[in-house]
C-alpha cells in the first residue's frame, strides 16, 4: 500500500475500534491511538474529537451503559447495516451471505460471533483493502451509515461525528433510506442459526457458495462527488 492507502487503512481501523463496546483496553490505548490519528489524519481526528473527549472523561461503567442504550436498545442506531434496509427479512440473509463472500474473496476470515454487516467489522474490512476498493465499498454502504449518523445526531450522541466523518470521506453522496420491513427473526435464525443465547442469529459454519455482488440500498447508482 502507498502512504496514502496506509493512512486510510489506519483511519478505518481506528474508527472500527472506537465503535466497539468500550473495554478497559481501549481506554488504556486511547492516548496513543489519538496521537497517531492526530499525526496521520488530523482532519479525521478533528471530526471525532467530541467522541474522543467523551471516552476520556466518562467513567467506564457509564460508557458501557450508554453504549448498550445507544446501539443495542435503539433499533434506529443499530450497528448492523442490513437491519436498516431489510429488517430481519429473508433479503437480509442473502445480503449477509453476499457480504461474507466479499470478505472471503479479499482474504478476510471472520472469527467470533459477529454478523458480517456489523459496522465495526465492515470498517475493519475496509482497512484491509486498497484505497480505490475501500472507497467503492464505503460508497456502496454510505446511505446506511449516513442514516445511522443522522439518527445519532438527532439524539445527541457523541458517536454521530464518526458517521458524519464517513459521509464526508465517501466518494458517493448519501441518499435517504426508506423504512425497513417489519422485523422477522425467523428467516435469519433459519439461515444463520441461533446464537449462544438462543436468540441472536450467528453465522452458520457451513455457509459458502458463489459470490454475488453486494447491494446496499438504494440499488440505483448514487451521484458521485466531484
Amino acid at each position: 500500500m502507498s502512504d496514502h492507502d496506509q493512512s486510510g487503512a489506519f483511519g478505518y481501523s481506528m474508527l472500527s475500534a472506537l465503535l466497539l463496546y468500550p473495554e478497559p483496553e481501549l481506554l488504556a490505548e486511547l492516548p496513543e491511538l489519538e496521537q497517531r490519528l492526530q499525526d496521520r489524519l488530523p482532519q479525521w481526528h478533528a471530526a471525532v474529537e467530541g467522541l474522543l473527549q467523551h471516552l476520556r472523561r466518562t467513567p467506564l461503567i457509564d460508557l458501557q451503559q450508554q453504549y448498550v442504550m445507544t446501539f443495542d436498545r435503539n433499533p434506529s442506531h443499530s450497528l448492523h447495516l442490513f437491519e436498516h434496509i431489510h429488517g430481519e427479512s429473508r433479503d437480509r440473509g442473502q445480503a449477509m451471505v453476499d457480504l461474507l463472500a466479499e470478505y472471503s474473496k479479499n482474504g478476510m476470515q471472520m472469527v467470533g460471533n459477529d454478523l458480517p454487516d456489523y459496522v465495526p467489522l465492515f470498517l475493519e474490512f475496509l482497512s484491509q483493502l486498497e484505497q480505490e476498493q475501500a472507497e467503492r465499498m464505503l460508497g456502496d454502504a454510505i446511505h446506511v451509515l449516513a442514516y445511522i449518523g443522522r439518527k445519532l445526531r438527532a439524539n445527541g450522541s457523541p458517536y454521530a461525528g464518526l458517521f458524519e466523518l464517513l459521509e464526508t470521506v465517501s466518494p458517493v453522496a448519501a441518499e435517504e433510506l426508506a423504512e425497513p420491513p417489519v422485523r422477522d427473526m425467523d428467516e435469519a435464525l433459519e439461515t444463520f442459526g441461533p446464537g449462544a443465547d438462543g436468540i441472536e442469529p450467528l453465522l452458520a459454519p457451513t455457509l459458502a457458495g458463489g459470490a454475488h455482488p453486494v447491494h446496499f440500498y438504494p440499488k440505483a447508482a448514487a451521484p458521485q462527488r466531484h
